[in-house]
């Protein structure tokens, strides 16, 4: 593995779509105590069943530490991969390294990490594991890698369509506990704005950035676009949605329309848009709190905490779609008749993921692409 001091657009590399081709999905094996609750064993049983629905449609890699390992290979060893790769906590997602490809050739973008936030409002420390997660399955991978030292992403805070357009929202990437905290630029400034912008056009290869302002209420990642918005071919998209104007989300998801119907991509399409609605909130209780370690401020949250539950966090493999369900009898039928009009030639799976969403995620996931050959 060789680190380029070049950038994946001046050499012709950008970054797919999340439904285009994969090689392999990789995963990381929940174990954290303030995470999850009871030692994170609830939470490694579910899962569990979105790996196997995921190993349905494509291989898995499942990422574990050294004092788990024997645990998750006998729990998953017949439907995956399972290598060793220390870590922090099992968000690959954010951490795993960002793909790219020419067509012929992998390669990946390993960009900072400091735990959504670093010392401002970051959710746990040290996240020195975490930060080279990338670099790990680069090698594993066998591919070249773009280190970006001096900037920090999640791959959870990005979308792409794979034809030169991206999405973002401004709460999370212009958040003070990211690169702002490196001192050159203000959080929020129209310059750390622009210098985020013409980082992500060299790194991801994309002509359009569309910024959104707010993601999921209450969101503990400053908001993350992989919850409130998704594209689901080029020219269309998902966006997760209310009808009740009572719900805090309602005006956040209601500008994002605004933003999104305002837009074109960077082929100059109009998006189309589905409106993928939230389940009822779901509130954190007692019993679920005590069953998490206390480690910051910042996490658990408090007895009572709307936790930031929508279906726009699923994903999309090779032939199919994986989809959280929320025990919500009416949005989770809706959800998923949503999901097959827009992939009508996939399969729609749902996988209830109460135990997952309690650690604050649902689905988390890196895409490895398979390059056309």
């Amino acid at each position: 593995m060789k680190s380029l001091t070049t950038t994946p657009k001046a050499d012709g590399f950008r970054m797919p779509a999340e439904f285009e081709p994969h090689e392999r999905t990789w995963m990381i094996w929940p174990q954290r105590r303030d995470t999850f609750r009871y030692g994170a064993k609830l939470a490694q049983k579910q899962f569990l069943q979105f790996a196997r629905a995921i190993s349905e449609f494509e291989p898995v890699t499942i990422g574990v530490s050294d004092e788990q390992y024997e645990v998750a290979y006998r729990a998953a060893g017949d439907f995956a991969q399972i290598v060793e790769l220390s870590n922090d906590d099992f968000w690959i997602r954010d951490t795993g390294a960002t793909f790219v490809t020419n067509g012929k050739e992998l390669r990946g973008v390993d960009w900072s990490f400091n735990a959504w936030g670093g010392l401002v409002d970051g959710l746990y420390f040290p996240w020195d594991k975490d930060d080279r997660v990338a670099s790990k399955m680069c090698n594993m991978v066998g591919c070249d890698r773009y280190r970006l030292d001096d900037f920090i992403l999640e791959g959870g805070s990005i979308h792409v369509d794979g034809e030169g357009t991206l999405v973002v929202t401004e709460c999370c990437l212009l958040s003070e506990g990211r690169n702002a905290s490196f001192g050159e630029y203000e959080a929020f400034s129209d310059e750390l704005k622009q210098h985020i912008e013409n980082t992500l056009k060299e790194y991801l290869n994309v002509e359009k950035v569309i910024w959104m302002k707010e993601g999921i209420y209450e969101d503990e990642t400053n908001g993350h676009v992989d919850n409130i918005f998704n594209f689901t071919a080029p020219g269309e998209c998902v966006l997760a949605w209310t009808d009740d104007p009572e719900d805090p989300q309602y005006a956040i998801s209601h500008d994002c329309y605004e933003t999104l119907s305002n837009a074109t991509d960077a082929k100059g399409r109009k998006l189309k848009i589905r409106k993928l609605h939230i389940p009822d909130p779901i509130l954190l209780t007692q019993e679920e709190h005590d069953g998490m370690d206390d480690v910051c401020e910042f996490w658990p949250p408090a007895v009572g905490s709307r936790l930031p539950a929508s279906y726009v966090n699923f994903y999309t493999c090779n032939g199919g779609v994986v989809f959280p369900l929320f025990d919500d009898e009416k949005y989770d039928a809706e959800a998923e008749a949503v999901l097959k009009e827009a992939f009508p030639d996939r399969k729609v799976v749902g996988v209830p993921c109460h135990e997952m969403f309690l650690g604050g995620g649902n689905i988390h996931c890196a895409t490895q692409q398979q390059p056309a050959v």
